[in-house]
């Protein structure tokens, strides 16, 4: 046991893993121009990978498209679906006088377990 060490190296050191045999695929470098300030995000995919029109600007969040070329890729977003709400949610299961009665509802349930208070009234 005693001629056995172990030996401890520090975080960050050097890999332990060689890059023998290893075959890096191709890669090409593609460059998005961001609609909201015009900065240059250059971004690496793989050669064979499917490039998307739009991406996410690295510095303000806004949305970056494609340069090809002098121009840029012209993004269609009329297939977008805008997001929904919990309140268009609810008003797809409910109409307006449901919804106004389950609230009277509650709102008598609430008043009862006070003992009446009539502190809480409908708006």
């Amino acid at each position: 046991m005693a001629d056995r060490n172990l030996r401890g190296i520090r975080l960050g050191a050097s890999s332990l893993q060689s890059e023998e045999g290893v075959v890096f695929h191709e890669r090409t470098k593609h460059t998005y121009v961001c609609t909201q300030c015009g900065r240059e995000n250059v971004l690496t995919f793989a050669v064979d990978a499917e490039v998307p029109e739009a991406w996410e600007c690295r510095t303000c969040g806004a949305e970056a498209v494609l340069r090809v070329g002098d121009g840029v890729v012209e993004v269609d977003h009329s297939g977008d679906k805008a997001p929904r709400t919990h309140w268009d949610m609810l008003l797809e299961r409910r109409t307006i006088p449901e919804l106004e009665e389950l609230l009277e509802e509650r709102l008598e349930l609430l008043r009862s377990r006070r003992g009446g208070d009539s502190n809480i009234s409908a708006a």
